[in-house]
């Protein structure tokens, strides 16, 4: 008798004894998030400065900063397909100091692109928050004779394959809505592959290649100066800022509309706690209507869906891409 209450008495103080550390670790835990952050916050982009991504990042970082008391800062890891930068964050502590801002569309196309890709939003990586999309376009440089869709189509076929052809970079949405555009109607041309809008469209602008798929973000004050000339809009509908501009669709090639998507993520194992304050003030942010408003002059809709929703979205994405890599038998160069 006395040893089974000997026994239940060391069970019982090792229970409690386990209680009382578990309760100290999660208190310890609570109390590192409630003083989160306590020093600026890294926003690692797989893009470089001036592109859609990065001015979207920009928008989102400054106030973000604000309501967290500590600054945002903006790192730009363009190369790869954007698998620089994800790799970059993939690898950082989870600790709440470092977030990636991206763009989710490129970044699932590029994963069906790479073999053996360095990192995976599905598997490294917490969602936290959708931030919106961002149309792309196609344009060509003013010297090109075509005006319109068919008018471009006509001189592509002209030129039997000799002219370059601009994108974003290897795998990147850019590249891939530009080789599905060629397949589409029957004509080849020299891609020439950059490390971002930034570094594409001054050699589009100064005719050294003659068309690239790129956001309405980066190409509109370009053609606003009358730079660039725009020809449709790769979207469901219209852009508000290019009213006579029509859609692919618009314009004779159905079934030729993409949302390109962008969403904040956290490195794999970052703390709920934190992704639920990040999450709410993103939240903030995106349903300003004075914030919505300055985006939408931009050509940027910003859309708030949360982390929950993310997931679906972020695995969705995927899935719809490695089959329209596969399909369309996509190449990088």
């Amino acid at each position: 008798m006395k040893t089974m209450k000997h026994h239940f008495s060391d069970s019982l103080n090792f229970f409690v004894a386990g209680c009382l550390l578990t309760f100290g670790i999660v208190s310890h835990a609570l109390a590192v998030d409630a003083d989160w952050p306590k020093k600026p916050i890294l926003a690692i982009l797989s893009f470089p400065a001036g592109g859609s991504t990065d001015i979207f990042a920009r928008a989102v970082a400054a106030p973000l900063g604000e309501a967290l008391g500590q600054s945002v800062i903006v790192e730009n890891k363009p190369g790869a397909g954007g698998m620089i930068g994800l790799q970059a964050a993939a690898k950082a502590a989870p600790d709440g100091y470092t977030i990636h801002i991206s763009a989710l569309t490129n970044q699932s196309i590029s994963q069906a692109l790479f073999t053996n890709p360095p990192a995976d939003l599905r598997k490294d990586f917490l969602p936290v928050a959708q931030l919106g999309s961002i149309p792309h376009l196609l344009e060509v440089n003013p010297s090109v004779p075509a005006k319109n869709l068919p008018e471009l189509i006509a001189f592509i076929k002209s030129k039997n394959g000799n002219f370059n052809y601009a994108s974003q970079g290897n795998g990147s949405l850019s590249h891939l809505e530009a080789t599905l555009f060629l397949q589409r109607i029957g004509a080849t041309g020299t891609h020439i592959p950059y490390k971002g809008s930034s570094f594409a469209l001054p050699d589009l602008i100064a005719g050294n290649t003659l068309m690239m798929f790129d956001s309405v973000t980066a190409s509109l004050p370009h053609i606003q100066s009358g730079k660039l000339r725009p020809i449709a809009i790769a979207a469901s509908e219209r852009s508000p800022l290019m009213p006579n501009v029509p859609t692919l669709g618009q314009d004779g090639m159905k079934a030729f509309d993409v949302e390109n998507l962008y969403a904040i993520y956290v490195p794999k194992g970052t703390s709920p706690a934190i992704v639920s304050r990040l999450e709410k003030e993103v939240r903030r942010i995106l349903t300003n209507p004075d914030f919505k408003a300055r985006m939408a002059n931009q050509g940027i809709h910003p859309e708030f869906q949360n982390s929950e929703r993310l997931t679906e979205i972020t695995s969705a994405e995927h899935l719809k891409w490695e089959k329209t890599v596969k399909s369309a038998n996509v190449k990088v160069d």
